[in-house]
């Protein structure tokens, strides 16, 4: 997962950026109130296991999808409750959903 190797934001250079968005498409700043971190979007496998995860527990899909995400920034939102909670009101917002319809022929 992303947290294992955590990079506090005052290291994360403009390069490191680029190469996260190359290697994930998209990259964000998330912040709760005075702390931030970089996420990603998560990849169709993992969205697929953080439900399986989560179907009993939505704190647990909540824990897993912002841990797999995370790229750098302040631990305290993945270690704090009050900012944890606080991320996960953001993190549907990392499952980027195209617009689609459905045409009878």
């Amino acid at each position: 997962m992303g947290a294992n190797k955590n990079i506090p934001l005052d290291q994360v250079t403009p390069d490191m950026i680029e190469a996260w968005k190359a290697k994930y498409e998209k990259v964000w700043k998330l912040k709760v109130a005075e702390k931030e971190a970089i996420v990603r979007n998560p990849e169709r496998s993992e969205i697929s296991y953080a439900s399986k995860v989560g179907s009993n527990d939505a704190m647990k899909y909540n824990e897993y999808m912002l841990k797999t995400c995370w790229l750098a920034g302040d631990e305290d939102i993945l270690n704090k409750d009050s900012y944890f909670i606080g991320a996960c009101a953001q993190l549907e917002k990392l499952i980027e959903i195209k617009e689609s319809s459905l045409e009878e022929l």
